[in-house]
């Protein structure tokens, strides 16, 4: 019982003593491994990939004729920039949703990105 007693109070005292956003982070990364996602930190450039993560910001970004929408998806390691050319919305995209995307990794000015990747919306759970 002492064995499973450590575990448990060490489990409580980080709980307890921890900052939510690196808790919330933890989350996010085990429900990623549980799904088979790969962690946004280990994508590489032009490798074919499935993130899960949850929406930290949306928003519409009119360039020249074409409009897009980018969204941030955050997975406890890194972002990714998810971008959908010529859209201006898309149902159920909104900040806050935990979405599974899928496509090929791009960098775009330093940054990981997934143009018009399939996506699936989460539950709320």
């Amino acid at each position: 019982m002492t064995g499973t007693g450590g575990g448990y109070w060490r489990r409580l005292v980080r709980r307890l003593t921890t900052d939510v956003s690196e808790l919330d982070a933890d989350d996010l990364s085990r429900k990623a491994e549980a799904v088979g996602a790969i962690r946004a930190c280990d994508c590489k450039s032009g490798q074919e990939v499935t993130v899960l993560g949850r929406l930290r910001s949306v928003e519409l970004c009119p360039r020249d004729a074409a409009a897009t929408l980018e969204a941030e998806l955050y997975d406890g390691t890194e972002g990714v920039t998810l971008v959908w050319l010529g859209r201006r919305r898309i149902a159920g995209i909104e900040p806050g949703r935990t979405i599974k995307a899928r496509g090929r990794i791009a960098v775009r000015d330093g940054r990981k990105v997934l143009y018009n990747p399939y996506y699936e919306l989460q539950n709320a759970s």
